[in-house]
């Protein structure tokens, strides 16, 4: 299925600023961060060590209120968690004491619904975990974990997936499978992603833009467009033109780290409206 990327967009980011107040003083995360996002889009965000990423990420889901700016989905101002907003965590975050069934259940205990099993028992059969709902996390591989945490955020069916660094815990070959999963389960869906990541190649095979951001205080130092066709199968990985947009962006983070304000971030910001 081909993703409608065309009209306003659906995740709109204006001026994000995050300030955290310590006993030191205060500590700004992100600095006034602007970023569109269309709806079926995959976006990820890449930058060196502690520039903000995860603090941009959960803004955009309300877990973390902003000091200043606003995050709009669909025009409407997200101001705490979303249904339509779904998450994945660097971990896992299974209930050891429940089961996975239970576990994908959780969230409509939350919201007080009853869950679609029809949908879910298609991303169990997907996902290849059909036959583990009885299984409790300590059973499970980190990446079996992993594809139950992806199943649980997409079992309410979110308009949006946020995704914090989900594979990084993972072994590069189960990397590479649940990279491949994502994107078959984005090309069956309307879901529009947005991935943090310290993998530049992660970032190419599943995007179609890469956000570059600079160092603390975070900002949007550059924006890259992704020009390969869909689906992309692992060799075009080793291809000349993916190790050229990789240099790239790796010695654009490489300048971030040399300074602080880059030219370029002005140039990237869209303005506020």
């Amino acid at each position: 299925m081909t993703q409608d990327t065309s009209g306003q967009p659906k995740l709109r980011v204006r001026n994000a600023t995050k300030a955290y107040h310590t006993r030191s003083g205060d500590l700004i995360a992100i600095d006034r961060c602007s970023l569109d996002i269309k709806a079926g889009e995959i976006v990820s965000i890449v930058g060196p060590s502690g520039c903000g990423k995860t603090t941009f990420l959960w803004s955009m889901s309300g877990l973390h209120g902003l000091t200043s700016g606003e995050v709009l989905l669909d025009g409407k101002p997200v101001t705490g968690p979303s249904r339509d907003i779904g998450m994945v965590f660097q971990e896992a975050n299974l209930l050891p004491w429940r089961n996975l069934d239970a576990n994908i259940n959780f969230p409509f205990e939350i919201m007080g619904t009853k869950p679609d099993r029809a949908w879910i028992d298609s991303l169990l059969g997907r996902v290849g975990l059909d036959e583990f709902g009885s299984r409790f996390p300590r059973e499970l591989s980190g990446g079996m974990q992993q594809r139950a945490a992806l199943v649980r955020a997409l079992s309410y069916k979110p308009s949006v997936l946020l995704m914090d660094e989900p594979f990084g815990a993972l072994d590069a070959f189960t990397r590479e499978e649940m990279n491949r999963l994502v994107e078959e389960i984005w090309l069956d869906t309307p879901t529009t992603i947005v991935l943090i990541t310290h993998s530049i190649e992660e970032a190419i095979f599943l995007s179609d833009r890469i956000v570059v951001m600079s160092p603390r205080p975070g900002r949007v130092a550059s924006i890259h467009e992704v020009p390969f066709p869909r689906p992309r199968s692992p060799e075009i990985m080793s291809t000349k033109e993916v190790f050229d947009l990789t240099n790239v962006i790796k010695l654009e983070i490489v300048g971030t780290q040399q300074s602080r304000y880059p030219a370029r971030v002005a140039e990237a910001q869209p303005e506020a409206q």
